[in-house]
């Protein structure tokens, strides 16, 4: 059986066919077509914040990207441009924290990896252009920025990625502080690019989109992970 691997979804308001403007669960199908080319079996996970026994049936867990966390799970005060989706929070902060409690193989992207900082006591810079005077990490509504990444020598990433250091985000916020986790990845302009727990069996964080390429090494090492931990 392929590894069974979790991702969570955006809730949104969506229209289809006759449908208009209802709150829905959704997810950008890169992700799924990600996980199942990499080998692995892609199951949706709506926010449901009673349990995290769900785990219980999952390989690993891929945290997805989105709206904005909400800033008083770092202990500050919401700023002007930042958006929140509160159920989601209570939900992804229950099923990220379970996940690297037992130990199971955690991938977090863009929204996803600023889950994982924050979970490990770090916190966000909230809009990059006040932070870093420029907009090229999010150039404009629907366009991805292109970066040139820098990674640890014997990291994780770094072995995943090679020589090759081009990536493609899309975000307005970003890593200030990583807490325990460590920084593998940056940017020219210091951002935090991609964290890490090299204790963990696999808990790595991107601020990129590997979905959107079909990136195997990364969804690939993930489903490699998922499937040495259910074997």
């Amino acid at each position: 059986m392929r590894p069974v691997i979790g991702i969570t979804t955006y809730v949104e308001q969506a229209s289809w066919g006759v449908w208009h403007d209802l709150p829905t669960a959704l997810l950008p199908y890169d992700y799924v077509r990600a996980v199942t080319t990499a080998g692995g079996r892609a199951v949706l996970l709506p926010p449901d914040d009673l349990d995290a026994d769900v785990l219980d049936v999952l390989d690993g867990l891929v945290l997805s990207g989105g709206a904005d966390l909400d800033p008083a799970l770092y202990g500050a005060e919401p700023e002007p441009l930042t958006v929140t989706r509160p159920e989601r929070d209570a939900a992804e902060v229950l099923l990220a924290r379970t996940a690297l409690e037992r130990d199971l193989p955690v991938l977090g992207v863009c929204r996803g990896m600023q889950l994982l900082a924050v979970g490990a006591g770090g916190r966000l810079h909230q809009h990059l252009p006040d932070t870093l005077g420029h907009e090229s990490h999010r150039p404009a509504p629907g366009v991805y920025g292109e970066q040139e990444v820098t990674f640890e020598p014997g990291s994780r990433i770094a072995a995943l990625m090679g020589g090759d250091r081009s990536v493609h985000c899309y975000h307005h916020q970003g890593v200030a502080d990583a807490g325990s986790l460590l920084v593998t990845g940056r940017t020219p302009d210091g951002l935090p690019e991609a964290v890490e727990d090299p204790a963990k069996v696999f808990a790595l964080g991107v601020q990129w989109h590997p979905e959107v390429v079909r990136d195997k090494r990364i969804f690939g090492a993930l489903v490699a992970a998922a499937g040495h931990s259910s074997g």
